[in-house]
């Protein structure tokens, strides 16, 4: 088991997690307010971009084969070496999303 240091850019937060726990796990563990919701991979609430390092995210669903590249799900990424994180940041395709108003409106259907 090797433990590796996460350091979240511009929060001045660092913890140490091995590669046998996931980011968002230790965040919790840690007292650090790392945002979630579903905690299995698809919402995309606690992703962070990768600015240094790599991590392991085979259940990663929620994103694709490049995004999964650039961009963790601290909810299933366990780290593969150090790394620098900036929370909050999402795939261009998701940002799009948000920048457009999500997938709801706000509306409520009709039943």
């Amino acid at each position: 088991m090797t433990e590796y240091t996460i350091e979240f850019v511009g929060t001045g937060e660092t913890i140490t997690c091995t590669d046998k726990e996931t980011i968002l796990s230790r965040c919790l563990e840690e007292g650090i307010a790392q945002e979630y919701s579903c905690r299995v991979g698809m919402c995309l609430a606690c992703s962070a971009e990768i600015v240094e390092g790599e991590v392991t995210q085979p259940a990663a669903r929620g994103f694709t084969e490049e995004e999964a590249e650039n961009y963790a799900l601290t909810c299933m990424a366990r780290p593969q070496s150090d790394l620098k994180l900036d929370r909050g940041k999402y795939p261009p395709s998701i940002e799009g999303d948000l920048e457009a108003g999500g997938a709801s409106d706000g509306a409520v259907a009709d039943d």
